[in-house]
């Protein structure tokens, strides 16, 4: 069962002050499990899980990316990529010192998943193992090459310009009607971003290529079978190149980008649990 669910905030070394979500197990914690989110969700999306995950044993940290979710502040904007790494290079830590005993391991979300990437390249040996649920290192959409110009030059002269996100169907990550009406509707959902943050966004996929180092470290990668905006087989490939003895990859049949949508979600989550539970021991052994 789930000992609590509470907001909490945390202050960067800029000042800014980060919300995030915290659900805590009764009894004692097995591990630590944190989660970033992707490009247009926040924690909102996910208490289902968040919650049946705390359920199991396991205390549940949902972070809101600075600018996104309940982080109104700069809204749909960050400074730079680095500002998001330096973000979770510092906040991870702060979070396992409360149970410095505890493994702690990161769940990267489309998106979110660069930014968890990124972070081993940044300062590696912050989390024991990482979970990538159809993550953003190979997308299917791109904004159309005239829209990139604009962004390009607006970053050069304007760089709050705020931009449409290209994935503002909600049919891309789900096929569940009551889902697609929950993401339409969604006041925290982030629909624009500033030119600053999409080109660091590419500039983010350069870091990941160009300095990018194999882990030992246990990796899951979860991928949809029908996901309409990453492509399964090139994420495949380069997930292999990072972990290449230590990858464990499922693949849903049938199945949207967004698997916490799934009408039977409980299969995925099974599966995380059961790695989680496995990665726990190997890191007691």
């Amino acid at each position: 069962m789930v000992e609590s669910v509470q907001g909490r905030s945390w202050t960067a070394a800029d000042g800014y002050i980060h919300h995030f979500q915290e659900y805590s197990p009764q009894g004692p914690a097995k591990g630590i499990l944190v989660f970033i989110h992707g490009i247009q969700s926040h924690a909102g999306w996910y208490e289902s899980s968040c919650q049946w995950f705390a359920s199991q044993g396991y205390r549940v940290v949902f972070l809101d990316r600075r600018g996104s979710g309940k982080n109104s502040l700069h809204r749909g904007d960050s400074p730079s990529f680095r500002t998001l790494l330096a973000d979770l290079a510092a906040i991870l830590p702060w979070i396992r010192k409360e149970q410095p005993s505890l493994p702690l391991f990161l769940c990267g979300i489309s998106w979110g998943g660069k930014t968890a990437l990124g972070l081993e390249i940044f300062h590696p040996g912050l989390v024991e193992g990482f979970i990538f649920l159809c993550p953003g290192f190979c997308p299917r959409i791109s904004p159309p090459f005239c829209l990139r110009l604009r962004i390009a030059l607006a970053r050069l002269f304007s760089p709050g310009k705020m931009f449409p996100i290209p994935l503002n169907d909600p049919a891309l990550f789900t096929s569940d009607p009551q889902a697609q009406e929950f993401i339409r509707t969604d006041p925290h959902a982030l629909r624009q971003a500033s030119a600053r943050f999409l080109f660091d966004s590419v500039r983010l996929d350069f870091y990941l290529r160009g300095f990018l180092k194999p882990t030992k470290k246990p990796v899951l990668l979860l991928l949809a079978e029908k996901d309409r905006i990453i492509d399964n087989e090139k994420t495949k490939r380069f997930v292999k190149k990072f972990a290449p003895e230590s990858l464990q990859t499922q693949l849903y049949s049938g199945a949207s980008h967004t698997l916490e949508f799934e009408p039977e979600p409980r299969q995925f989550l099974s599966d995380i649990l059961g790695w989680l539970d496995r990665a726990t021991l190997l890191n007691q052994a």
